[in-house]
């Protein structure tokens, strides 16, 4: 179950319009390794530390060939690959890489198949409200402290189409 929250935003691609409420999602901790590796190997012949220490194998070796500048394939999950952003000279002399190349990271893109079957699956549950920095627990909550009526907030599963106009224009 996907939780998310509202907020009330701006659109930046229309500076005058007024605001609107969009929803964004609630993240929550990730698991630590011996807690996803017990989860992971749970009723297969597999042991919590061959699991952990195959991810430290593929984290080392994922991190050579990136250094290397491979993009890195991690099994029917995605791949990694270096990415970065850069400032443009007129002279081709003049280019400094030190200095004109920024932001570099990480990037993963996950599979067709991987996307595929987390977006089919995913359903969404109101997971509060956020405004002028108060997190309200829910929908409920948030009409209450406004003094409007209750109700709202159940579980939705998203529509199988393309977005529309009213579509949240930062992600």
């Amino acid at each position: 179950m996907q939780n998310y929250k509202l907020v009330k935003r701006g659109n930046p691609a229309k500076k005058d319009a007024p605001k609107k409420w969009y929803a964004i999602p609630v993240s929550y901790e990730a698991q630590n390794v011996k807690t996803m590796t017990r989860a992971a190997t749970e009723n297969t012949t597999t042991a919590p530390f061959e699991l952990e220490s195959a991810l430290e194998l593929l984290g080392n070796y994922a991190k050579q060939q990136l250094l290397q500048g491979h993009i890195v394939r991690i099994g029917s999950l995605g791949t990694l690959r270096i990415t970065f952003k850069s400032e443009g000279v007129d002279d081709i002399n003049q280019f400094n890489a030190g200095q004109m190349i920024k932001e570099a990271r990480v990037l993963f893109t996950p599979s067709k198949e991987l996307r595929e079957s987390v977006v089919k699956g995913l359903q969404y549950q109101n997971g509060g409200v956020l405004e002028d920095g108060i997190s309200y627990t829910s929908l409920s909550d948030y009409k209450r402290a406004k003094g409007s009526a209750t109700g709202g907030g159940g579980t939705v599963t998203p529509p199988s189409g393309g977005g529309d106009e009213n579509e949240n224009p930062l992600g």
